[in-house]
């Protein structure tokens, strides 16, 4: 453990998108990565080149969007979706029942990925859903010329973030078979593939205030409670705070870090200020973890989806963000995430289908 309290960063395991592509990638990396023992996150680098100009205009796109006057911003918003379509601020509740207003969130649907004509998920038969079948909302790219071209990159990198999740699962699908009983060859790859509810969540956490706001402790029993104690303990996830995601796989990319207080930045810092600022992981062994990913690559982590799926065998990784707090200035953090999930009627466990759950997990934490 670092003299902070904090463990130094972890090394997950990373592969080649030629060995993904080509089914290479040897078993033992598939165990260290997914194993019982494991982190749950795999890194994949060797990305197409075109990546990193992607993740630079579709990341710096953050703080662009989250600077927009605030009528702007009102424009953006999907009341109707529970905000969790185009702009979101202050909308979702964290583990104490407060509001969160360290980070705003631009949510886009990744239905597009199937069928270019589809701007949201197919609807359901049975369950009006406008979380996920409200169509995307996009910023006028006309009256905000630092938007340009917004639309085009973030479907390009999405659809990049997708095809490399394709071949991460089929990893996981030649992984499961052999250690999960009854599992279904080709599962999680047809429904990175297939589903048309793959949302993405583009990510501006603002400066964490100087000191973190005082939280109740976390209910016993809740994910926190369980995996995450300590952290909880010490305030850390002020960022973020601990959680799991909910659907199958999610791809990440690596945080760009902006100084906040230049009203167009163009630079991004190679490091946060704060050494200890960034994405932490508890492990499936109780571990707490700093893991790194870095800017050319790609990581992805399973969610509670898959979990339910593959009874336990697949376990989700709960995680969170601590801010900056050291170093000076006004640093803000840049992320793209990317949430594979099953079509809305797709069954998750013998009682719920991927709406019935959805549904449970969105009006918990909204």
């Amino acid at each position: 453990m670092a003299g902070n309290g904090f463990p130094k960063v972890h090394d997950a395991v990373t592969v080649g998108l030629g060995d993904l592509r080509a089914g290479t990638v040897p078993a033992g990396a598939l165990e260290e990565a997914f194993g019982p023992t494991s982190l749950g996150i795999i890194i994949v680098k060797d990305l197409p080149p075109e990546f990193l100009e992607l993740r630079g205009r579709l990341l710096l796109a953050a703080s662009q969007i989250a600077k927009l006057p605030a009528e702007d911003l009102k424009s953006l918003e999907c009341p109707s979706a529970k905000w969790l379509v185009g702009w979101s601020c202050g909308k979702e509740t964290l583990k104490d029942g407060k509001y969160d207003t360290l980070k705003g969130s631009y949510y886009i649907n990744c239905a597009f990925y199937k069928d270019p004509s589809l701007t949201a998920a197919q609807p359901h038969p049975d369950t009006n859903f406008p979380e996920y079948t409200h169509p995307n909302i996009w910023p006028s790219e006309t009256t905000h010329s630092s938007l340009s071209g917004f639309k085009a990159t973030a479907e390009a990198l999405c659809s990049l973030i997708i095809d490399t999740a394709a071949l991460v699962a089929r990893a996981c699908d030649r992984y499961a078979c052999e250690s999960v009983e009854g599992y279904r060859d080709g599962y999680l790859e047809h429904v990175v593939r297939t589903s048309t509810t793959t949302k993405a969540r583009l990510l501006h956490y603002f400066p964490a205030p100087p000191t973190p706001p005082a939280r109740s402790s976390p209910t016993p029993g809740s994910v926190a409670a369980i995996t995450d104690q300590g952290a909880m303990d010490g305030e850390n996830d002020d960022w973020c705070a601990t959680h799991v995601d909910h659907g199958c796989l999610t791809g990440l990319t690596s945080a760009m870090y902006l100084d906040d207080e230049n009203s167009t930045p163009q630079d991004e810092l190679f490091l946060p200020p704060d050494s200890a600022a960034g994405l932490y992981i508890r492990s499936r062994v109780g571990t707490t973890v700093k893991v790194s990913i870095p800017r050319d690559c790609l990581a992805f982590q399973t969610g509670e989806a898959l979990e339910l799926i593959t009874r336990g065998r697949f376990r989700a990784v709960p995680h969170f963000v601590r801010g900056v707090r050291e170093g000076g200035g006004r640093v803000a953090r840049n992320t793209l995430a990317v949430f594979t999930q099953p079509n809305l009627y797709e069954m998750v466990d013998e009682r719920r289908d991927f709406a019935t759950f959805a549904k449970e997990v969105v009006d918990r934490n909204h």
